[in-house]
């Protein structure tokens, strides 16, 4: 019995295990979307390709399955490269396919006709066109072989129209298994040969693998209750954060932009880094100046650690699941080591997460609002987020249970925050979700919105609205100070926006009518289930607070 290869390829996604496909409809793939109509597969219709792609990445890091993403050609691609740039650049696993030109019309400059692999050769792992329709179901589990092992990443399939058409005989293929290296028993034995020698070490934790397909956290719970036994403070890379659970007596906090002085200083310090799941890039190190000098261990699926610039002592090709499996025991790798080292960073992380009233000239003081926020949140919500100022109100002053509770671009990119949203309340339809972003970065995809008010799902989007792009007006006071130029903007009523999609909305001018605006609003998404958005009105002139030490706790 025969299948047209467009309706093999979504047998295979359905044997991948894939639940969701993120998608604009094309005439080029008219045949896959014929075969996801009898599909237990659920397409969700976005409203622009780049917000398509972020719910697949969304998908990826909340699940452990690549994110699967389905445009047309030419400039339904181009609209796609923003979110395969951003899974090249944050190591997510996330599976592209565009529907091309027939293949008769190659390099004739057909209508929309433009170089797969020219345009996302170097930004994706592997570039494929299924040109032999017999080959469906063995390109499918290819691609997502291929975005989940080793360093993770984007994929890019091409699908011809009239190669989608074509009668095949063969069928659904098994899924090609990916790889866990794990760490051999001698490799462990020297790590804790190191941990114990060290007087002050530090784990950095980040990238993807702290959760599984199944939605497991085992990962970045078992590293934090190992840490703490072994005396052994934990941060985490930039907007990767969520690796391990905040209540840990081992969490030390986040580096990247607007980290804390003193954990800065603690890298600085630390006699043994121990990169887990990521490198030292630049946004960590604060542009290769942090922690050069230590001894450095560096714990990668891929054993090129193309991640990592600088110094490496040690190296254990493994993934974050099989590295914390095959930690050595805690006393073996603690010595003689007490907890001084270990609690003296965690409490400066404490004072750093504990908001003090800014009081702006005009408008919410933004470190009441998210201290609120953060009181008002259950302790399982899902937070995702753009890029900008904003966000760093969030990751200060958010806490996360462990992993799988962040989405954000470790890359910059602008735009994430509301299609990330929208795809984690379909995922996890039980859980608050929060989106935190600015003014600028909600109209870059906020139309989104319309596909909650499709499903029915119900996140909370907090917009916080300067009316200018902060970060860039940041720099051009410093390199062109009381010269502002292309940085302001106009904005829309944002609540009366969020109204027209079905949902809630919320103009809050002033600090004191947070707290019952916030009230309103996570009521209207978790009993009403109806989205909400709450629009925070700021002053333009409000910068991201000192990073500074605060006083140390007062004794108990």
């Amino acid at each position: 019995m025969s299948i047209s290869a467009g309706h093999l390829l979504v047998r295979q996604l359905e044997a991948q295990g894939v639940a969701r496909v993120y998608s604009l409809p094309g005439e080029s793939f008219l045949d896959v979307l014929d075969g996801l109509h009898d599909s237990p597969i659920s397409t969700i219709v976005a409203r622009h390709e780049g917000g398509a792609g972020f719910m697949a990445l969304a998908e990826a890091r909340l699940t452990g399955v690549p994110g699967i993403v389905m445009v047309t050609r030419g400039p339904g691609a181009a609209n796609a490269m923003i979110a395969v740039h951003t899974a090249w650049q944050d190591a997510t696993p996330l599976v592209l396919f565009v529907g091309l030109i027939p293949v008769a019309d190659r390099g004739r400059d057909s209508f929309q006709e433009f170089s797969l692999e020219g345009w996302f050769g170097t930004t994706a792992k592997r570039v494929i066109v299924l040109d032999d329709e017999h080959r469906a179901a063995e390109v499918v589990a290819e691609a997502l072989h291929a975005a989940s092992s080793g360093r993770p990443g984007p994929v890019v399939v091409g699908l011809p129209e009239d190669v989608l058409v074509r009668r095949t005989g063969s069928g659904p293929v098994a899924p090609r298994p990916v790889p866990a290296p794990s760490p051999d028993a001698a490799a462990v034995d020297e790590l804790a040969a190191r941990l114990a020698a060290a007087e002050r070490p530090l784990v950095i934790a980040g990238g993807e693998g702290w959760i599984d397909a199944v939605g497991s956290t085992d990962a970045g719970t078992a590293l934090a209750a190992w840490a703490e036994a072994a005396h052994v403070p934990v941060a985490a890379d930039w907007r990767a954060h969520d690796a391990v659970p905040h209540t840990s007596g081992a969490w030390a906090g986040y580096l990247g932009y607007y980290r804390s002085d003193a954990l800065a200083d603690s890298v600085a310090q630390a006699d043994l880094l121990v990169f887990a799941g990521c490198g030292r890039s630049d946004v960590p190190s604060d542009g290769y100046t942090l922690g050069l000098e230590a001894q450095t261990v560096v714990v990668l699926p891929d054993p090129n650690a193309a991640t990592h610039a600088g110094r490496i002592d040690q190296q254990l090709v493994a993934t974050p699941a099989s590295f914390t499996a095959a930690l050595p025991h805690p006393g073996a790798a603690r010595g003689s080591r007490g907890p001084g080292w270990m609690d003296k960073l965690a409490a400066a992380q404490r004072r750093f997460a504990t908001p003090v009233p800014e009081e702006p000239a005009t408008g919410v003081d933004l470190s009441v609002a998210f201290g609120l926020l953060e009181q008002k949140l259950p302790a399982d919500r899902i937070v995702t987020y753009g890029s900008g100022n904003t966000t760093l109100w969030g990751h200060r002053f958010l806490t996360h249970a462990g992993p799988g509770t962040l989405v954000g671009p470790r890359n910059g990119a602008m735009g994430v925050s509301v299609p990330a949203a929208v795809a984690a309340s379909l995922i996890h339809p039980d859980r608050v979700i929060v989106a935190v972003c600015g003014d600028g970065d909600f109209l870059m995809n906020g139309q989104e919105l319309a596909v909650a008010l499709a499903h029915r799902s119900a996140p909370l989007i907090v917009v916080v609205d300067n009316g200018v792009f902060a970060t860039i007006v940041q720099h051009q006071e410093r390199h062109y100070p009381g010269r502002p130029s292309g940085t302001a903007m106009a904005n829309p009523e944002f609540a009366a926006l969020v109204r027209s999609f079905g949902g809630h909305g919320e103009d809050v001018r002033t600090t004191a009518d947070v707290g019952g605006a916030l009230d309103r609003a996570l009521d209207a998404v978790s009993v009403r289930r109806v989205p909400a958005l709450v629009h925070l009105r700021v002053d333009p002139t409000t910068m991201p607070p000192s990073t500074a030490p605060r006083p140390e706790e007062p004794p108990a």
